[in-house]
Parts: C-alpha cells; structure tokens; sequence
C-alpha cells in the first residue's frame, strides 16, 4: 500500500496565471479515481466544476493518445473519461479533436464502457482499428497548441478552477 499524505492546494489566478493546465487541475488529478470503476470516478469527482472535471479528462486523453494512441486510451483506465474529453473537446472550443474522440469512440460501439473489463471486451469484439484516428489527432497537435487553447478556456472561467482546500495524495519518492 503507498503512503498517503495530506496536502493543502490553492488555485487561484496566480496559478492560472503560470499558463500550466496541470498545476491547475493539481488537486482534481490527485483526488479522481479512475482505477475503481464509474461509481467511485463520479464520487471522487463531486467536489469538483464541470470545468475541472473536462480539463483533466481532456488532459488524460492527450497523454494517452500521444503515449500510445487510441487503443492504450481505450485498454487502459483512464478510457473511463472518454465523454469527460469529448465534452471537454466542445467547452474549450477544439471541434476537431471532439470529432476525432468521436469517431473513435463510434468504432467502440458509440459508446466505449466505463468499466475497463469491458471496454478492453468491447475492444477485442470490435477489433476496432484506430490508425487514422491516432495520425488526425497528430496532425492535428502539429496545427493547434492544444495547451494554449486549454488555458485560454480556464482563463475565460477562471472562477470554475479555483481550489482551496486539503487533498489526499500518495507520497512521491525523493531522489
């Protein structure tokens, strides 16, 4: 079992105004559960905006996609934001990559299952091919600073990101 600790977050404009998505939704990606299933992803996402919610689902995605493209999004947990990023895609105002989660997504049966067992079931049925959707995501990485596009949607609301409060995180080995 890791060590856990208490921390103390704030997000607030001097946050925002550092222009790092992560750092803003800090205390959202140590607190999201995206391991245990759809009903604790939904608890452990309650305290938080919509806002919050859709940038780190979005954030999730790019990683993925970039790490390994749809399929690793999909085989791994963290395929259980799929419509978090693709509302997400729509808030912050890329359709393009909406459209590309949505595509994909439309390969996974229109609508991939939050429960990993049965996304990766879904997957092999399907025996869904993603190649295109990966190389229009890049190309479309290369046209659009998709973390540039994030922070101008966190800025426009910013009041949606601000955090005060303790969170629970597991403790990180010091080198």
């Amino acid at each position: 079992m890791a060590l856990r600790e208490q921390v103390h977050i704030e997000v607030n404009d001097e946050t925002i105004a550092m222009g790092d998505p992560h750092a803003v939704i800090h205390p959202v990606w140590w607190t999201a559960t995206i391991y245990d299933g759809p009903t604790a992803y939904e608890r452990s996402l309650q305290r938080f905006s919509t806002a919050q919610r859709q940038v780190f689902a979005v954030l999730w995605y790019i990683a993925e996609v970039e790490n390994g493209g749809h399929l690793q999004f999909y085989s791994n947990s963290t395929g259980i934001v799929w419509q978090d990023a693709l509302d997400g895609f729509e808030a912050i105002g890329i359709p393009k990559a909406a459209r590309i989660l949505s595509i994909s997504a439309d390969r996974m049966g229109g609508s991939p299952s939050l429960d990993r067992q049965e996304r990766k079931d879904q997957l092999e049925q399907l025996e869904a091919d993603f190649d295109d959707c990966d190389e229009a995501f890049y190309a479309l990485e290369e046209r659009v600073d998709l973390m540039a596009a994030i922070m101008n949607f966190v800025r426009s609301q910013a009041t949606d990101f601000y955090f005060s409060g303790t969170i629970e995180r597991v403790v990180l080995p010091r080198h």
